[in-house]
């Protein structure tokens, strides 16, 4: 006699591997339709204008010159604390970066203002 569960009439089978293989397809279709679909469905703030891109990229340009001027500003203190500039040449070289400095942050204050009325309005 044989034992209960094996083969045989009564004994419940397990799910063919063809049904198994449908409802993972049926998985991996589901999640490509999400993530396809999950951007068009987002609801996000309006595309940026022309000119709000124009000035973002302006913004950008500009707190690049300002990180850098603040790096030759700090390569000026370290030449000075090196001794490869005199006293003299340092407070000129010194005066004129952070005048430059200055001018950039002028421009950045004012381009940021400008973005931020653009994004206003």
């Amino acid at each position: 006699m044989g034992r209960a569960g094996e083969g045989g009439a009564g004994g419940s089978t397990p799910p063919s591997l063809g049904a198994v293989e449908y409802v993972l397809l049926a998985l991996i279709v589901l999640a490509i339709v999400a993530f396809v679909g999950a951007p068009l469905l987002r609801h996000e703030r309006e595309p940026q204008t022309a000119g709000e891109e124009r000035l973002v990229a302006r913004v950008a340009e500009l707190e690049a010159r300002k990180e850098s001027k603040y790096r030759e500003i700090r390569d000026a203190e370290l030449d000075r604390a090196a001794g490869k500039l005199s006293g003299a040449d340092f407070e000129s070289v010194d005066a004129d970066l952070r005048r430059e400095a200055i001018d950039i942050l002028k421009e950045l204050d004012a381009a940021e203002a400008e973005l931020r009325k653009a994004r206003a309005g």
